[in-house]
């Protein structure tokens, strides 16, 4: 695929990063991984997730990260049972502080349960700027070889 934004929509200039599985521009805090075993490819953000803040529950839909969803929606559930088991004006407000705390907190953790959760069904970084941005925001630790201990 050409690269919309590097060649002038010249094809015979070409100048597409060879280790760029997709053959995409991808901003510098963006991580690529891949499964190996089926070939699927996902791109997401390393660090906070401003669209969880902003649109909370619907990232992990639009991701199909179905695991996440449950889990926050759970969390989501509980919280909002226990802050509104009172009535009256101060549990209203804590029911509503407590709603922006949990936008807050999705915002600090989701990216970083959603690539955990990739790692776990088998995908793995696709390149080495890929695994040395993951590395370094501590989502990725490198396997260790079972021989060895």
């Amino acid at each position: 695929m050409q690269n919309p934004f590097g060649n002038g929509n010249n094809d015979d200039n070409n100048q597409n990063d060879p280790n760029n599985p997709m053959g995409l521009p991808i901003p510098p805090n963006f991580a690529t991984v891949v499964n190996k075993t089926n070939g699927q490819i996902r791109i997401a953000k390393v660090g906070p997730s401003f669209t969880a803040l902003l649109f909370n529950l619907w990232v992990p839909i639009f991701r199909s990260d179905w695991y996440n969803l449950l889990c926050m929606a759970g969390v989501e559930i509980i919280a909002g049972m226990a802050l509104s088991l009172g009535m009256g004006e101060p549990f209203q407000i804590a029911y509503s502080f407590g709603s922006y705390g949990l936008g807050i907190v999705w915002m600090l953790i989701y990216n970083m349960m959603y690539f955990k959760h990739l790692f776990n069904i088998g995908f793995v970084p696709a390149d080495d700027r890929s695994k040395e941005l993951l590395t370094s925001a501590k989502y990725w630790k490198e396997p260790q070889d079972k021989n060895n201990n």
